[in-house]
């Protein structure tokens, strides 16, 4: 294993990839995935060219720099998608063909967290997973706010309703948590 550095030491890609049960050939989409492509390079070494990461984002010029980093190291499995994912349907994803879908440190970012996590339902197909990774509700050197953060309860309470359910909690660093949801 690597070791943890930079981006990393918050939250590790591979305990990611393992929690979700990434594999060979998969459909992934990081949803809000952010300029670095943290989650997005290391997804598509595992899935391979059969498979496909979407980089989903809201900002276009974040979306440039995972196109012009995957054209760089030639990953024709890394697609990005310009989106709000606080609107229903706005994903242009076809409806449940997703394995796995990530929302990763985004929520908190949301007033709008159920029709974020809507979203990300309506692009997991039947039995796929939905990994939400977050800040912890403790204090922390940086971070969000306390107030912006999520409560666990209500994560869940949304995420029944929205058919999905729990199957692990883990800790995803020492500042975050993370769920794992099966849509059904």
């Amino acid at each position: 294993m690597p070791k943890i550095t930079g981006g990393n030491a918050l939250i590790d890609p591979q305990i990611i990839i393992q929690k979700a049960g990434i594999a060979e050939r998969m459909h992934v989409a990081d949803l809000g995935c952010g300029g670095t492509g943290h989650f997005v390079f290391p997804v598509a070494a595992v899935i391979g060219k059969n498979g496909i990461i979407y980089a989903v984002d809201i900002l276009k010029n974040v979306l440039a720099n995972i196109e012009r980093r995957a054209n760089l190291e030639n990953l024709q499995q890394v697609r990005t998608v310009w989106s709000n994912l606080e609107i229903f349907q706005a994903t242009k994803i076809e409806t449940g063909s997703l394995d796995v879908s990530l929302l990763i440190n985004i929520l908190y970012q949301s007033d709008k967290r159920a029709e974020i996590i809507r979203e990300a339902v309506r692009l997991t197909k039947r039995n796929g997973k939905l990994l939400i990774v977050d800040w912890n509700t403790i204090a922390a050197p940086f971070g969000p706010s306390l107030e912006e953060r999520l409560n666990k309860e209500n994560l869940k309470k949304v995420s029944e309703r929205l058919g999905l359910e729990l199957t692990e909690e883990f800790a995803a660093g020492e500042y975050h948590f993370g769920m794992v949801f099966i849509k059904h």
